[in-house]
């Protein structure tokens, strides 16, 4: 049957270039949007005066969000296009990025971290899909491409990292972290404009039938119901990661700041650990290939606990710089392993399905973590004691996915 546009050229197209425009998406989902709040939570938190449990309830409401907009993802992508979403999406992020530094009530404030959760994954996912289909028009470099997307919110970490604690050393007035909010959201819409561009050339790639339909997946298909009874011990450790993990990204500057690091070890810290997610990309790439049951997940936590709990050991800049960039290294590469474990275990009809149950208990666990970690702080012990609690989580999701072996 003839086609009624003609095929791409697909040598033509600058997927490399496009992987990297698109990485900007995933700056500002987790980068800026999520992960800045690091920064920003010691300023806020004396400013406002808030208890560290309300201060982790802030990211434990921005991941109601991200679970809200993660389930809700594949209503909004049968009625617009994953590029519309993308847009829309980061719009609506530099949008809530703005109105924080507006907000002073705890009730205003978590409801901008609940949306800006729900723009968070609407951008991560429709970004995430967008990236998948270049790997699919350029199928022998798709994980270099799908490395480089995710790469994006390291970016963004590092952008946080050098630009936060600039402004608040310099910008005016009683509340003057609303300034590095606002800078921030200056940084979401540049990136907002500069992802017009990918997201126009694949519309006109998918419009010509530039994706195979095997290639994008087997959408539709009657699929077998996923076992997760044979997948809960990777699940389990997942969700484990889920509750450690948040914790040391929400409370590791505030813990930093309250040993006595000053501002120029605070912008060292977060960028090298951000520009460390960014080098992770091809690091575990023959780990991840290799392990067919749990063993990478199960290792990848193991050394998230190390590098989570050295700063509740030490304050040596050393060994704070090494937790920094064991984290980085890592963390990202963790969320990887889930994908590779349910594309090594089941069958192609039922990947969407395993990867939206991983999803979901890591969703849980991320809501949980935050408030946990901040009650324990608010108690005898500090941040420190809460990064430990944060640690044993990690280390109990190593022994939980150690136990699962391949299907």
């Amino acid at each position: 049957m003839p086609e009624s546009f003609p095929r791409p050229d697909r040598a033509a197209l600058p997927t490399l270039a496009l992987a990297v425009a698109l990485s900007l998406g995933a700056a500002v989902s987790l980068g800026l949007t999520r992960f800045s709040y690091a920064l920003l939570l010691p300023p806020m938190r004396a400013d406002l005066g808030w208890s560290y449990l309300l201060a982790g309830g802030m990211n434990t409401a921005n991941a109601v969000g991200y679970l809200v907009g993660a389930l809700a993802m594949p209503l909004l992508l049968r009625r617009h296009a994953p590029a519309t979403s993308l847009l829309v999406g980061t719009a609506l992020a530099t949008l809530l990025m703005a109105a924080c530094g507006f907000l002073l009530g705890a009730p205003a404030l978590l409801l901008q971290r609940l949306l800006a959760g729900i723009a968070s994954a609407v951008v991560f996912v429709a970004g995430g899909l967008m990236a998948a289909r270049l790997g699919a028009l350029d199928p022998r470099r798709s994980g270099l491409l799908l490395g480089v997307y995710y790469g994006g919110v390291g970016w963004g970490i590092a952008a946080s990292a050098l630009l936060v604690p600039l402004v608040l050393a310099h910008a005016p007035g009683l509340h003057n972290w609303a300034w590095a909010w606002w800078l921030l959201a200056l940084v979401c819409a540049g990136c907002t404009a500069a992802l017009a561009w990918p997201a126009r050339v694949l519309q006109r790639v998918d419009a010509q039938g530039g994706v195979s339909p095997a290639a994008a997946g087997t959408a539709g298909a009657p699929t077998a119901p996923v076992p997760l009874r044979a997948l809960a011990p990777a699940l389990a450790g997942y969700a484990m990661f889920g509750v450690g993990y948040i914790g040391y990204m929400t409370f590791v500057i505030a813990l930093l700041q309250e040993q006595g690091l000053g501002v120029a070890g605070v912008t060292a810290f977060y960028t090298l650990l951000g520009l460390a997610v960014v080098a992770s990309a091809r690091v575990w790439a023959g780990l991840l290939e290799r392990s067919k049951g749990g063993g990478a997940l199960a290792l990848l936590n193991a050394l998230l606990g190390v590098a989570t709990v050295l700063p509740a050991l030490t304050s040596a800049w050393p060994v704070v710089l090494a937790s920094g960039l064991l984290f980085g290294g890592v963390f990202l590469s963790l969320v990887a392993s889930t994908t590779a474990l349910v594309r090594h275990n089941l069958p192609p009809a039922q990947w969407a399905a395993g990867i939206s149950a991983f999803t979901i208990v890591f969703a849980i666990g991320q809501i949980l973590g935050p408030t946990v970690v901040g009650a324990i702080a608010d108690a005898a012990g500090g941040l420190a004691r809460g990064l430990v609690f944060s640690a044993c989580a990690l280390w109990l999701g190593a022994l939980l996915a150690w136990r699962q072996r391949p299907l």
